[in-house]
């Protein structure tokens, strides 16, 4: 399986961050290594100091596609859940100074803690989904998916034409405004409709 990243999804995010906003989705990928499941504590690796959170939708494909109509793109994924994407900001704006590719600054050994899958149809709206992060019971992010500046089926849809999309794949759809540095012994808890959902604590 793999994981594929959309940035830049919220516009609010866009402008914290100052970065242009896109015309069509910005795609990237992490290893099957970055994830961390079971509310697994999260190790602040040693090669940075400024891990940032962003906490996103998630998508499980369930079957395989490429080059998938907008129109169709609901049949490939029932379940929705919620993760972290983890951000080496440091290393990203080395990365980015020297115009290199920034891989290494997403895709590291547990930069991506994700929750237990929920079928779709327990949401009414799937562009009116409400999450959120707290970090230590102050809530730091709060987003909704019909802020989303590409939906779910944009998203499908523009990915597949370049990427196979397998049974299993897991989609971070974006993170909105907020997003911030952790420190060690920070307990995060990301929910969807004020649901908890995911637990991480940085060790």
């Amino acid at each position: 399986m793999k994981i594929i990243a959309i940035g830049r999804n919220y516009a609010a995010h866009i402008e914290e961050l100052n970065n242009e906003r896109p015309s069509d989705p910005v795609i990237f990928l992490k290893p099957d290594t970055a994830i961390l499941r079971n509310n697994d504590p999260f190790y602040y690796p040693e090669f940075s100091n400024n891990i940032h959170f962003e906490v996103e939708l998630l998508l499980k494909i369930n079957r395989d596609g490429k080059y998938i109509e907008k129109a169709f793109a609901g049949k490939y994924f029932d379940e929705i859940g919620i993760g972290i994407d983890f951000t080496a900001r440091d290393l990203q704006q080395k990365c980015k100074e020297k115009g290199l590719p920034w891989e290494i600054a997403k895709g590291f050994n547990g930069s991506a803690p994700i929750s237990k899958f929920v079928d779709k149809s327990k949401f009414e709206n799937l562009n009116n989904i409400n999450f959120d992060l707290e970090i230590d019971g102050v809530k730091k992010q709060q987003g909704n998916s019909g802020l989303m500046l590409f939906d779910f089926g944009d998203i499908i849809s523009y990915v597949s034409k370049f990427f196979t999309l397998k049974r299993g794949d897991i989609i971070f759809t974006g993170t909105p405004e907020g997003v911030g540095p952790v420190e060690v012994g920070n307990k995060l808890v990301a929910s969807i409709e004020g649901k908890k959902m995911l637990e991480v604590e940085i060790k």
